[in-house]
């Protein structure tokens, strides 16, 4: 069927046009807002009207030539992002819109439809990422998760995919907690929600046998990838850490303050399976946190274990009866370097300098 001088198709070229010329399109795309509740409508559009007649998909490509024809000097209306606009209409008009627990703690409007949800929340998306979502996460529960973590995060494209192929939403708030005993709420929830499990440092690159100070390092010459993994709200304090108790000397593996829940965090790396000893050794590191650190408007210090391997009852069991808010999590890393390479690594001097965090040993 040739479209060109098809009557139907004409007529309706001519809404689709209408549509962009009433949408003041020069102005819709410098407010991205804008250019996205534009995009659903006309998804919308196309959709209806190509499920309602025998064109098929060859309208598509017949619509990107008369638009580009028509407005030459506007971009994002190529074959292949009329297909994407089409799918972004599809996916949000399906989707079943979930009620997240605490979505309307603070009495916003949540939203009861896939096309409220694009003009009260996606809309706020880039482009790029929204054709990320309607291309690779098919649960509506993981839909929401990410675009709100996007929003709260200021993701760029590549840290959304990045987090998207480590399976954060799989990961997020999984690990082993007594959060609920320790924590008032809605701290705990929050808290709870802080902690993954497991953590992937697949940008530590050691060779076996390793040790844990070799990973320590790896992780503080690393420390924006590491504070990427472990999340929003982690201002990074020291590694080795020093207590004086008694006259005796403590070392903290890694000491961090999150901002949001307002408390210090202590990271105790284990390169070995989690036994119910390393739980109270860890309590014994936040009282001492708690007494000689942490300042008069600070929440509890937590405490995360992270572990390469662990038994979940097992660890539950060591939580119990401990009054000190602590996650057991474990850690996995996947690049190895040859020996013969290894001693090109920086060294835990060299580290130092790097980072300015002085003799803190």
């Amino acid at each position: 069927m040739d479209l060109v001088s098809n009557k139907e198709y004409l007529s309706w070229y001519k809404e689709v046009k209408s549509q962009i010329q009433n949408a003041q399109v020069k102005a819709v795309l410098a407010a991205n807002k804008e250019l996205i509740v534009f995009y659903y409508t006309l998804g919308g559009i196309i959709f209806e009207k190509i499920e309602s007649s025998a064109w098929g998909d060859k309208a598509l490509t017949q619509l990107a030539n008369d638009l580009k024809n028509e407005f030459p000097n506007l971009k994002g209306f190529s074959r292949t992002n009329l297909y994407y606009i089409r799918q972004f209409y599809t996916y949000f008009n399906n989707i079943i819109v979930p009620q997240l627990e605490g979505q309307n703690k603070n009495k916003e409007i949540v939203p009861q439809s896939g096309g409220q949800l694009v003009k009260q929340l996606v809309c706020q998306l880039p482009w790029g990422h929204i054709k990320v979502i309607i291309s690779k996460i098919k649960s509506p529960n993981e839909m929401m998760f990410y675009v709100n973590e996007i929003i709260e995060n200021h993701w760029s494209r590549d840290t959304f995919e990045l987090q998207l192929k480590s399976n954060l939403y799989q990961r997020q708030g999984k690990a082993i907690t007594n959060f609920s005993t320790t924590l008032p709420a809605p701290q705990s929830d929050l808290a709870k929600q802080t902690i993954k499990d497991p953590y992937l440092f697949d940008f530590v690159t050691l060779s076996e046998p390793y040790v844990e100070r070799d990973i320590e390092n790896q992780l503080v010459n690393h420390i924006s990838k590491f504070l990427l993994e472990l999340g929003k709200g982690f201002a990074f304090m020291g590694r080795q850490y020093h207590l004086e108790i008694a006259e005796n000397d403590y070392y903290l593996d890694l000491l961090f303050y999150h901002v949001k829940l307002k408390a210090y965090v202590v990271v105790e790396l284990k390169n070995t399976k989690f036994i119910p000893e390393y739980a109270g050794k860890m309590n014994f590191y936040l009282s001492a946190v708690d007494s000689l650190v942490k300042g008069t408007d600070d929440n509890p210090t937590i405490g995360i274990l992270l572990c390469r391997d662990k038994n979940n009852l097992e660890a539950e069991f060591a939580l119990r009866g401990i009054n000190k808010p602590m996650g057991i999590s474990e850690f996995q890393f996947t690049e190895v370097v040859p020996d013969n390479l290894k001693s090109d690594l920086p060294t835990i001097e060299e580290l130092e300098r790097g980072l300015n965090l002085g003799n803190e040993d």
